[in-house]
């Protein structure tokens, strides 16, 4: 599908609402399971570090 300007490559045929916002919650989903899995092996990591010098 050829769009004529940007402008109607925005609106996408009057769907550009929910193509966009499609886009927007599903790259917020992936940004936030990186930082939240990021986050978990940082605690992982901290807790396995103390569990090592604990044990020695």
């Amino acid at each position: 599908m050829a769009f004529d300007s940007v402008a109607d490559f925005f609106i996408m045929g009057k769907h550009g609402l929910y193509v966009w916002s499609a886009y927007g919650i599903s790259s917020s989903m992936l940004v936030a399971f990186i930082l939240l899995s990021l986050r978990e092996r940082r605690k992982v990591r901290r807790q396995l570090h103390k569990r090592f010098l604990r044990d020695q």
